[in-house]
């Protein structure tokens, strides 16, 4: 869903607040095209909606925190790139799900976009969950599915519902993705089977809703149940695509 006419450099109104809460919960995505606003103003912006996380990735000294994570495909040489490693956003994944308690959203804001290529797709996998067969259903209920960091093997990741159930909606949601490493309490040959045959109902094109971006879009989605993916395709690596990221913390998954 777009929201056209507000201006999120400055402060929000509660009742303006009150619509975008509307609008995730009820669209799962929202889109602001055309805004312009610091790294310091989106930081502000998150905190309308909860605690803002710090980025994963080590904290240089002298590194702001109080302002949102720059992401981007840029090497240390100002040259755009690819990375194919487990860890990356090429991945379908939710955002952080091995902390005990996720994130409930995530923000990017579009600084520099390719003319070509640079998109994002995201599938519903409350509506994939909907859309499977009563029985497979059941099967599903009560499964928990375990994810690890895949950059740092040192953290303990955690262990959540396969169908969380959304605390706002009360509407439930397959929950898996990138950083998963199995489900608990199952043979891992039968586990990995059942969450790829999952993932590849999740990624139908009737769930995934593909975003083209544009310089100051700013989008905001509900990781509780959406998976997303950065669009790997001939355009990737050739061209400079940075973004500023806002992730809010969420609530044990149920």
């Amino acid at each position: 869903m777009a929201i056209v006419g507000v201006d999120l450099s400055l402060p929000l109104t509660s009742d303006t607040k009150v619509q975008i809460v509307d609008a995730l919960l009820t669209h799962q995505f929202v889109l602001f095209p055309n805004q312009s606003l610091s790294r310091e103003r989106q930081f502000e912006f998150a905190t309308e909606f909860g605690e803002v996380e710090m980025p994963d990735a080590q904290r240089r000294p002298g590194k702001r925190h109080g302002v949102a994570h720059v992401l981007s495909n840029v090497d240390d040489s100002g040259k755009p790139t690819v990375r194919h490693s487990k860890a990356a956003n090429y991945h379908w994944h939710t955002d952080k799900p091995y902390n005990a308690a996720p994130p409930m959203l995530t923000m990017l804001h579009a600084v520099e976009v390719p003319e070509q290529g640079g998109d994002t797709e995201f599938a519903n996998t409350a509506l994939a969950y909907e859309a499977l067969p009563e029985t497979t259903r059941r099967r599903l209920a009560g499964l928990r599915i375990a994810f690890r960091p895949a950059f740092d093997d040192s953290r303990p990741g955690a262990a959540h519902p396969l169908v969380r159930t959304h605390p706002d909606t009360g509407r439930k949601a397959l929950y898996l993705g990138n950083h998963s490493t199995h489900i608990v309490g199952i043979p891992e040959a039968e586990g990995a089977a059942l969450l790829a045959e999952l993932l590849e109902h999740a990624m139908q094109p009737r769930f995934v809703y593909r975003h083209r971006w544009r310089v100051g879009d700013l989008v905001m989605w509900d990781n509780r149940c959406l998976l997303h993916r950065a669009v790997l395709d001939e355009y990737s690596g050739k061209h400079r695509r940075v973004m500023h990221r806002s992730v809010v913390k969420g609530t044990v998954p149920f």
